[in-house]
């Protein structure tokens, strides 16, 4: 390969860092070690959906690799409970150590023996790292004995009184559970390098707020937005449907917890307006799904959400009829169907032109003249729930940081992380979206609609062209449930078929044709090619569409090359799917794509020291041990040296 040229005033700005050959030999001997290093774990995890529970457990034992690590380095060495208790340590210090401290009559001997398990667990743990790096992990307050205790050889008996003392003093000052929580948190942290969300924090479950808490204080993640994530990014945002879609979908599961407790919006509006207006309607077909046995509503409560839930879904059906037409290119007349509804006959005509008689017949909203006209008092109730939305602090804050660490697709060390498509059509070309009156297909579709998203965000907090914001606010409604959306797919959203006609032949929902083809290898290399990746061991990484274990679906296709890591975290799906999720992990030894049983609780992990119950369903190994030097960041890295070298080589001769 030609030796690059750098320009000479480029090497002067880079003689300012390293202002002697000395300087710029250290740092070259500096990276080349770092690029000779094992390249740190990558976790991907997808379609949590509001699962936080289950989600904070597989962050905290890192999708089983903790407990291999610890069976790695003790074997049989030490019995398969004490393992397990050790494993649950970490993933719980305080939690474990207020068990411990009641059960044992000499907690000072456990600690001995627990620190230094950990001590050998965290020195595994951070092997593949620089001392550096390392060292910036570890909690400021105990960072020199940590680093003391990772680099000292125990099994040196010069050194092994040393190594012991430490103990003891910590033991002594009365600082071991302290300690030991803090080495505990090192182990996870340096466990996983990077951490991949693949959409759809949001919906279904009651702690999406929790999570993002979670991922507020990770070390290391990134996020590839999915349809449930952006509908809530769309509704603080302002986007009135959405926020209409996001009430629907938390009051159809019983799911407040996020709303009320989570961002304080306030729906005595909303509860008001629902008990007034259908005080003598049964909503039997609104009624909300009560998934699990610890969310109990009284009889009273049940009927108020399932008013609640049809006050909201009418306004919603009004809500998105305003944008449709706004937008004719969106091409979704055929879902406006209010005023195909004949309250008199209690029937529906849909486009189709076959009939069929509702199963919900009370309308006392809608004007049969007008039916997508909002009365006066559901736009006051649209007025507060989005002024809610807008001031609620934390939902804005959560919304920014999928802003920062998000992004529609990812393209990162041979892997590509989107959500749910890339729309194609039926001869397997990419699909062109029209967008603001020009057509988008692939990657740069992906990146118009990427820019789209954040214009909504960034333009309504600043002094830009109305139309221009408002246009893309819009279109992250469409975003959420468009037929040509990369995030949704379908033909049409059936939401007002499922809640009004029995017949399930009007709820299909047709996938497009990139679910279909994404089982040829041929075609996910066309894909990957699209967005900049070629080789034999490039992979597309997706969620959105539950693997369903259950009926023999496997989450990989195309000879390996596609991914599918959505198999039911949450408990909504897990009937269907038959487990509780895939995740993957993406190590210097290869990939290794885990099966996830249901969890039950952390307060079950906690007292009976169980772990999720996982299984590595594929694991791929490479052919040889992946290197930093063979990841993105250490190409850069690779770039740095090359320009030292040239730097070094000017010194030598005195050109600098």
């Amino acid at each position: 390969m030609a030796q690059k040229k750098y320009d000479k005033e480029y090497l002067k700005l880079l003689a300012k860092q390293f202002p002697s050959a000395t300087a710029a030999a250290t740092e070259i001997i500096n990276l080349k070690a770092i690029l000779s290093l094992p390249k740190g774990t990558e976790h991907f995890l997808a379609d949590i959906h509001g699962e936080d529970e289950a989600f904070r457990h597989v962050l905290q034992n890192a999708s089983g690799s903790i407990r291999r690590k610890v069976d790695e380095i003790f074997g049989t060495s030490v019995r398969q409970e004490e393992k397990r208790e050790l494993c649950t340590l970490i993933y719980y210090p305080n939690e474990i150590m207020d068990i411990i401290r009641k059960r044992e009559s000499n907690i000072e001997d456990w600690y001995m023996v627990i620190l230094n398990q950990l001590v050998q667990v965290c020195r595994k743990v951070g092997e593949k790292y620089t001392r550096s790096k390392v060292r910036k992990a570890l909690p400021s307050k105990y960072s020199y004995i940590i680093q003391e205790l990772l680099h000292e050889d125990a099994t040196n008996t010069h050194k092994t009184m040393y190594y012991q003392s430490i103990f003891n003093t910590i033991i002594q000052t009365g600082k071991a559970e302290d300690f030991i929580a803090a080495i505990c948190k090192t182990i996870k942290r340096l466990v996983i390098d990077k951490l991949h969300i693949v959409g759809d924090i949001y919906d279904r479950g009651p702690g999406a707020h929790h999570i993002m808490d979670t991922l507020d204080g990770y070390h290391n993640w990134d996020m590839q937005w999915g349809n449930h994530d952006m509908v809530w990014m769309g509704a603080a945002c302002g986007n009135a449907a959405s926020m209409a879609n996001v009430m629907r979908i938390s009051l159809r599961y019983a799911n407040l917890n996020t709303i009320e407790e989570g961002y304080g919006i306030n729906l005595l509006p909303l509860a008001r307006f629902a008990m007034k207006v259908y005080a003598d309607d049964p909503c039997t077909v609104f009624m909300p799904k009560l998934a699990t046995a610890d969310r109990v509503y009284d009889e009273g409560s049940v009927y108020l959400l399932a008013q609640m839930h049809k006050a909201i879904s009418i306004i919603q059906f009004k809500l998105e009829y305003q944008i449709i037409k706004r937008h004719p290119e969106y091409k979704m007349e055929g879902r406006n169907l209010l005023h195909l509804i004949d309250k008199e006959a209690g029937t529906i005509t849909l486009p189709s032109g076959k009939t069929y008689p509702l199963l919900d017949k009370n309308f006392p909203t809608m004007d049969p003249k007008d039916p997508y006209t909002l009365t006066a008092e559901e736009q006051e109730v649209v007025d507060r729930l989005m002024e809610c939305f807008r001031r609620s602090e934390k939902l804005q804050h959560h919304i920014g940081l999928m802003y920062k660490y998000g992004s529609m697709f990812l393209a990162t060390n041979d892997n590509l992380l989107y959500h749910a498509s890339v729309p194609l059509n039926e001869d397997r070309s990419f699909k062109e979206v029209e967008i603001e009156g020009k057509r988008y297909a692939g990657k740069a579709l992906y990146e118009k609609i990427d820019s789209l998203v954040r214009e909504a965000h960034v333009g309504r907090k600043r002094k830009a062209p109305k139309s221009k914001t408002q246009s893309a606010i819009d279109f992250m409604w469409y975003l959420w449930c468009g037929p040509d959306s990369p995030l949704f797919d379908k033909d049409a959203m059936t939401t007002l078929e499922r809640y009004f006609i029995e017949d399930k032949e009007t709820h299909k929902e047709n996938k497009g044709y990139y679910f279909v083809y994404r089982k040829e290898e041929e075609m996910c290399i066309r894909i990957l090619q699209e967005f900049g990746l070629a080789g034999p061991d490039c992979h597309i990484i997706n969620g959105h569409v539950p693997v369903k274990a259950i009926k023999g679906e496997l989450p990989i296709q195309a000879n390996g090359r596609m991914m599918l890591i959505d198999g039911g975290f949450s408990h909504a799906y897990q009937k269907s799917t038959g487990i509780a999720g895939y995740t993957l992990i993406y190590n210097s030894h290869g990939l290794h794509l885990v099966q996830h049983e249901p969890f039950s609780s952390t307060q079950e992990a906690i007292e009976n020291m169980d772990d999720i119950q996982s299984s590595t369903v594929v694991k791929t190994s490479s052919s040889h041990r992946i290197l930093v030097a063979d990841t993105d960041n250490g190409k850069i890295l690779q770039s740095e040296v090359d320009a030292l070298q040239a730097l070094l080589e000017a010194y030598k001769y005195g050109k600098i």
